[in-house]
């Protein structure tokens, strides 16, 4: 029997990163849109506080911006991150919030109303790859991991992703949090 070699997290972020740089712009709305809709069936919606992380489009990220009118069209809370001394701080949603890009790319809250991430019970991950059994290849910073560890045991993680699971992958750690739901615009993975 032949053995059977994983594709490591360093593999899977060139991977990945190449297949969303071939992604058009009308291909990225489009798809984006779609996980939005499948973001309806998800049992998500007794939740008030949704965590929702802003798109970087240099990168070709999911818009996660599709998602904004499905979550205040249901007047749910949305809280956005900010990074600060590279650590994720959260940040209510208001009329009068202001963003602004960061070094990254990110746009994010300049200000406003801190939430404590045990407030958030739903939180939108960003990902470039994922597995089978919900474990997550991010940019490799650690910071949504780092996050993920704060938040209550029960706050329900989605991640949001262009491209079907891969069967699993090496390198999965104790530190690495997994998801519980990751939408694609095909489908909705339950973990």
């Amino acid at each position: 029997m032949p053995l059977k070699i994983m594709a490591t997290k360093k593999e899977l972020r060139t991977k990945y990163k190449i297949l969303r740089d071939g992604l058009t712009e009308a291909e990225v709305e489009s798809m984006s849109l779609a996980m939005a809709t499948h973001a309806l069936d998800l049992p998500i919606w007794d939740a008030d506080y949704f965590h929702l992380f802003m798109p970087i489009t240099a990168k070709k990220e999911v818009d996660t911006t599709a998602l904004m009118p499905v979550l205040m069209g249901r007047d749910k809370s949305v809280v956005l991150p900010k990074i600060v001394e590279g650590r994720l701080k959260h940040y209510l949603l208001q009329d009068s919030t202001r963003l602004a890009v960061n070094d990254w790319g990110i746009p994010e809250p300049l200000s406003g109303i801190e939430v404590l991430p045990t407030q958030l019970q739903v939180v939108f991950v960003p990902l470039l790859a994922f597995d089978q059994r919900g474990h997550r290849v991010g940019y490799g910073k650690g910071m949504y991991d780092a996050f993920l560890g704060q938040c209550a045991p029960e706050v329900i993680k989605v991640g949001l992703s262009f491209f079907e699971a891969e069967p699993e992958f090496s390198e999965v750690y104790p530190t690495d949090i997994p998801l519980d739901f990751c939408l694609t615009p095909k489908k909705i993975y339950r973990f």
